[in-house]
């Protein structure tokens, strides 16, 4: 079937956490999920589990393990186990636990700013000691600074978090960016944990290397984590898994779990089934909009809103717009929201190097998207008036 992503849908008394932050006349163009329906096999099973009525404790049926088994293997090559996929409700749920589990009080993290801000602030929270070393902004995207990085590296360094592709700088990493990084944690036993979660959204010459694929030694001391949410629109639902396929990481994964980690909820299954067995003509489509959006955004950037730059886009729908070189004096993310009246991420959420900068999500209509920027170009000619 033939989706129109054209169209606005409106989902403010719906609970939407990104819809109901802001006033109604704020543009929320910020936390990351999409503003389209989900794919109708994906509304069709929901509507089916709901019709059944009974809503007791679920767990996820062995078919759903099959699956994910196949895709891993079609699109990566990549041959798992049954037992080495653990489910959550999750990604952060499963950083949260990845911290709590390898890690002990005092004990180190490694991450590589600016990033998703769960990675900074969650290994603190814990009391784990968080190693910052940034990455290297370029002419039009971002470098990993491998002596840095080695560098930050203690006795007491346990884990290295990884995101790939990247939130917020969308960068997806080469196979010899991965090889070197992985050589590196190999060398200081560091357990590599991978936030894969955009693993779907990437964009035309790009193309997706799970680090646990490079070698068996690699797979050995990885934590990988994806889901169907981001991809398929239903981060609402819940439902996210874990591949591990060391035994002693994945017994130490389920003994820190106990207790702790809910079910998996029963309407995130049946979607995460659907949206894996019979998706992918949905997210064909919605990856062509995106690329569409993209474009446009880069365009109307450089054309009407001087100063204001956007970071190379390999995947994801979440732009990283330098405005560093705008007129905006102060913090742009409070001035877009307060004199534009668009709701966009603060860059600063993502640690060192993210001053001036903020994050947009273009996931929305074009008219929507369009809306939004003309707002920006015109707050924008206000200081330059």
């Amino acid at each position: 079937m033939r989706y129109d992503f054209d169209r606005n849908i409106d989902r403010r008394g719906t609970d939407s956490y990104k819809w109901q932050k802001y006033d109604e006349n704020v543009i929320p163009l910020w936390v990351a999920d999409m503003d389209f329906v989900s794919a109708q096999p994906i509304v069709d099973a929901l509507r089916q589990r709901v019709e059944h009525g009974v809503f007791g404790y679920g767990r996820p049926p062995a078919e759903l393990n099959v699956v994910i088994r196949e895709r891993l293997k079609r699109l990566y090559g990549w041959e798992v186990e049954a037992e080495e996929i653990l489910f959550l409700p999750g990604v952060v749920s499963g950083l949260n636990l990845a911290f709590q589990v390898y890690a002990e009080p005092g004990d180190g993290v490694l991450v590589q700013p600016p990033v998703y801000s769960h990675f900074i602030r969650d290994p603190v929270i814990h009391g784990r000691v968080v190693s910052d070393p940034p990455l290297v902004a370029t002419k039009d995207t971002y470098e990993i600074d491998f002596d840095a990085l080695e560098q930050s590296i203690t006795d007491r360094t346990r884990i290295f978090v990884l995101c790939n592709p990247h939130n917020p700088v969308a960068r997806v990493f080469t196979r010899a960016e991965l090889e070197r990084l992985a050589e590196v944690c190999l060398r200081h036993r560091l357990i590599i944990l991978s936030d894969e979660i955009h693993c779907d959204l990437v964009y035309p010459g790009y193309r997706h290397i799970p680090i646990a694929t490079l070698a068996p030694e690699v797979a050995d001391q990885t934590i990988t984590l994806m889901a169907p949410s981001k991809t398929f629109n239903i981060p609402g639902l819940g439902c996210a898994f874990a591949v591990i396929t060391n035994p002693a990481l994945r017994g130490l994964w389920i003994t820190g779990s106990h207790g702790l980690m809910p079910h998996v909820n029963i309407m995130g299954v049946a979607a995460a089934l659907a949206a894996f067995t019979d998706g992918q003509e949905w997210l064909d489509q919605v990856l062509v909009y995106l690329k569409g959006n993209r474009d446009f955004l880069a365009q109307y950037l450089t054309e009407n809103l001087p100063g204001v730059r956007m970071t190379r886009m390999e995947a994801t729908y979440l732009a990283w717009l330098d405005c560093r070189r705008s007129a905006i004096a102060g913090n742009p993310f409070e001035y877009f929201l307060t004199k534009a009246k668009v709701a966009l991420n603060d860059g600063t959420e993502y640690g060192k190097g993210g001053e001036g900068f903020v994050r947009l999500n273009f996931a929305c209509s074009r008219k929507r998207l369009t809306e939004a920027l003309g707002r920006m170009r015109d707050a924008l000619q206000g200081l330059a008036k």
